[in-house]
């Protein structure tokens, strides 16, 4: 398997928890039960699982009050869209042999 290949199961795999643990966290808010914590849905966000996020936001209507969700997963987003631009952009090469 190819870095590109790694790179893109592991980002499937991210986003698709991301989008998990919103329904989860909505489903857990409605039966009033044990919650996830926010900072463990902003970690998942973090490290590759923003737009899983965000469409878990969405489609669940989850976290769609809290002003930090709605404006800090897309900031999230930016900064790592941003962040591949500057890596791609960069005239350092990095080879993996």
């Amino acid at each position: 398997m190819t870095v590109l290949g790694i790179i893109g199961m592991y980002l499937a795999v991210i986003n698709l928890t991301g989008f998990a643990m919103m329904g989860i966290d909505k489903r857990k808010a409605v039966k009033k039960l044990w919650r996830i914590p926010e900072s463990t849905l902003f970690i998942i966000a973090i490290i590759g699982g923003s737009i899983g996020s965000i469409i878990g936001m969405r489609v669940f209507h989850h976290k769609t009050r809290h002003w930090y969700f709605v404006y800090g997963m897309p900031l999230i987003l930016i900064l790592q869209v941003l962040l591949v631009i500057v890596i791609i952009k960069s005239p350092l090469q990095i080879s993996i042999m």
